[in-house]
């Protein structure tokens, strides 16, 4: 197959040298994500909630989650300190609470106080969850892991890896024995400074893997 697309139809660049347009396009290409919506506590007990939009499912058996902090915020010195965090899913419903506690507040500022929500205790793990969402999982850090770029030098970014050894679903999202996705409204990051988005049942399709 030869390469018929003129050069001319591409916007090209390269990172390092800037992107050139009004906002950085690469978070709205890949996009929607998952939103990382993490509780943890510090070594004193006191509670943390943030989102990250740099979040995903990594394994099934066992499952591993992550997320990743630009910074060395505090859900990754929580997350160090303990070893524990619980994800918990961002719904439509709870956006504003969400986006609420993504404010850039001191560490002894409680962000469950801070946007209004009320805790529930977990099962295996100390961190609360939000006692408002649908689904949380229970997780015990794996691995921390600083990135780097490709010429081995270190990145002020850090992906936190956890086992999901606890799962909290809302029975109202299960029927016929199917967690039904579109029933908890999750809401995904998208691209630009504040673009999220819905999942409809409208926009769903189905495909099978080839034999």
């Amino acid at each position: 197959m030869t390469d018929s697309m003129d050069a001319g139809d591409r916007h090209f660049y390269t990172p390092a040298e800037g992107h050139g347009l009004k906002h950085d396009p690469l978070n709205a290409i890949v996009a929607p994500r998952p939103i990382g919506w993490v509780s943890t506590l510090d070594a004193g007990g006191r509670r943390n909630l943030a989102p990250y939009s740099f979040f995903n499912l990594f394994n099934y058996r066992p499952p591993i989650v992550g997320f990743s902090s630009v910074g060395h915020k505090d859900s990754v010195s929580n997350a160090e300190a303990t070893g524990e965090f619980v994800w918990n899913l961002a719904t439509r419903p709870l956006a504003e609470q969400m986006n609420m506690s993504s404010a850039m507040a001191d560490s002894d500022v409680d962000e469950f106080e801070l946007s209004g929500l009320d805790t529930a205790p977990s099962t295996a793990v100390a961190p609360p969850r939000v006692a408002a969402s649908p689904v949380n999982f229970e997780c015990k850090v794996t691995q921390i892991i600083r990135l780097a770029d490709h010429r081995g030098g270190q990145i002020d970014s850090w992906l936190v890896l956890g086992e999901v050894v606890g799962i909290h679903i809302d029975r109202r999202l299960i029927e016929d024995g199917i967690y039904r996705t579109t029933l908890g409204e999750p809401i995904l990051r998208g691209g630009g400074p504040g673009d999220y988005f819905g999942v409809s049942e409208e926009l769903k399709f189905q495909m099978l893997r080839p034999e």
